[in-house]
């Protein structure tokens, strides 16, 4: 094995060595044609078997970084969050391999110093190019980092309301209601406002509707109460919880009213649906309408 050294003479001491490498691989040649297997022995000891031990220790490493990247990442997504857990089982991943890469270059004669110092030269280069793409990859770790959402969670971000399937370093795949994949660049999530709609447990369904100028305002708050108990079964009690009946204000064709009715978050869109439902009837059953909006006008005749 040859070590290059960091020399002002390197050039000349690769040539060397090359030469040197073409006789012996001459010589191997030559002694295999002839039968004498002790000349092709320094070619196998100095280039065959060290590469076979590479091969081998780079699938053994490949297999070690994926074990335990899967060890270290499974506490994590169990009891912390399944989208921190997948970003450190990549970055555990990574930094073994990178450094038995780097191990692997000191064994044939690189200098790791020289090699640090090529790689950040060319890190500055790729970064000038790619600065969007960077740009993705920190967004992506402030993303991962304060976890404004997760995995599962249903998100409106960037113009798009779908449920997140995944985080990555550079975007993040999102699956919407009707069932179309997404892929943002997380820039334009971070950049914006994020709106977790699944992230508290329990949601208030909003009603607003419209009842006539004539109707009894104590009644209509009876009707529309009887309204909201109809669906008791899914209603969430507590502090603050339960159902409200609230009297907006004076709107050009009718009186606003709105009920507000708290539910789960899993029941949303359809205690929406039935409250809805049970407002229209109960206003029919009691003979309260709700009027279409309209205009008076009145023409004056006169000269």
């Amino acid at each position: 094995m040859f070590l290059f050294q960091d020399t002002p003479d390197a050039q000349q001491q690769f040539e060397s060595v090359a030469a040197k490498a073409s006789r012996d691989v001459s010589e191997a040649l030559q002694g295999l044609k002839e039968g004498d297997i002790q000349k092709a022995w320094p070619l196998l000891q100095g280039y065959v078997v060290p590469a076979v031990e590479v091969l081998l220790l780079l699938i053994v490493s490949y297999m070690a970084a994926k074990f335990i990247s899967r060890i270290i990442s499974a506490p994590v997504q169990k009891r912390v969050d399944e989208t921190l857990g997948r970003f450190i089982g990549k970055v555990v991943y990574y930094a073994i391999m990178i450094s038995v890469l780097i191990a692997v270059l000191g064994k044939f004669g690189f200098q790791v110093t020289s090699f640090a110092a090529i790689l950040a030269s060319a890190g500055f280069a790729i970064g000038m190019a790619f600065q969007g793409t960077l740009g993705n990859f920190s967004a992506g770790i402030m993303l991962l980092v304060f976890r404004p959402f997760k995995v599962g969670d249903f998100i409106s971000a960037a113009g798009i309301r779908a449920t997140v399937n995944e985080i990555d370093l550079f975007t993040t795949t999102l699956d919407t209601t009707d069932n179309r994949r997404i892929i943002v660049p997380n820039t334009a999530i971070a950049a914006g406002t994020i709106e977790n709609v699944s992230h508290h447990k329990e949601r208030r369904v909003e009603v607003k509707v419209g009842c006539d100028y004539s109707a009894d305002l104590r009644k209509t708050r009876e009707v529309l109460s009887a309204a909201a108990e109809a669906l008791k079964g899914k209603k969430i009690e507590g502090d603050g919880r339960g159902y409200q009946v609230v009297l907006g204000d004076l709107g050009d064709s009718a009186v606003n009213w709105t009920v507000r009715f708290w539910t789960t978050a899993d029941d949303f869109w359809g205690v929406k649906e039935e409250l809805t439902e049970s407002v229209k009837n109960h206003l029919d059953e009691a003979g309260i309408g709700i009027p279409y909006p309209q205009i008076d006008v009145h023409v004056n005749n006169g000269a």
